[in-house]
């Protein structure tokens, strides 16, 4: 592989890992919920699920899944399934405290989600989403040589996506910790809960409505 085709890729994925989708959506709910600890916990547990699909696709699993479409819905609905029910529990939960006082709404520490937990949502909701699957499918092999061996250097452009990713989740952490306190006020996190569960429901039905 060519140096500019390696720096064209690591550009590319660049753009790709700073640009805000579900995956910053998650963190920053879960930093909000219970600290840096916990966002990192998720960003862990996304930068998991982004390894087991970069092996899978690496080792032609996802094109297999790719080409059941049977095997393909019943992963799409059961992530669209659980984003709905992550989206769902939010609003819930925005509801259920818009009546509590300030004072018992503004608390610094809000240990409503664990370690595990946060690890768990962010591990889960890659795993069950077949798109970054078939991302990876149609991104690496535009960045491949065209001769020799390729498993090596596949290995290689999932290994720099995923470290350029975990990056980014310490620096999104630290800015979501840094805003903490003000985040975690009623009016604030009220908002915040609302706008998470808007992006997790609408990206659940969406998920569900599309095809391959």
């Amino acid at each position: 592989m060519s140096g500019e085709l390696l720096l064209a890729y690591c550009l590319a994925a660049v753009v790709l890992v700073v640009t805000p989708g579900l995956d910053t959506m998650l963190i920053l709910r879960s930093v909000v919920l219970g600290g840096r600890r916990t966002g990192l916990a998720t960003g862990l547990g996304i930068t998991l699920g982004c390894l087991v699909w970069g092996a899978a696709s690496i080792a032609g699993i996802t094109a297999l899944l790719r080409a059941s479409e049977f095997g393909y819905n019943a992963l799409r609905l059961a992530g669209a399934g659980y984003l709905v029910w992550l989206g769902g529990s939010a609003l819930w939960r925005s509801w259920r405290d818009r009546g509590k006082p300030t004072e018992a709404a503004d608390l610094p520490e809000l240990p409503a989600l664990g370690g595990w937990r946060a690890l768990r949502s962010g591990l889960l909701t890659n795993l069950l989403n077949p798109k970054v699957g078939v991302f990876y499918l149609s991104l690496l092999p535009q960045f491949l040589p065209a001769a020799g061996p390729t498993t090596g250097w596949a290995s290689l452009l999932v290994l720099i996506h995923v470290g350029l990713g975990f990056l980014w989740q310490f620096v999104l952490v630290g800015l979501a910790g840094s805003a903490r306190r003000w985040l975690t006020r009623r009016r604030v996190r009220t908002w915040l809960d609302r706008l998470t569960a808007t992006i997790l429901l609408g990206l659940g039905l969406r998920l569900a409505l599309q095809g391959p």
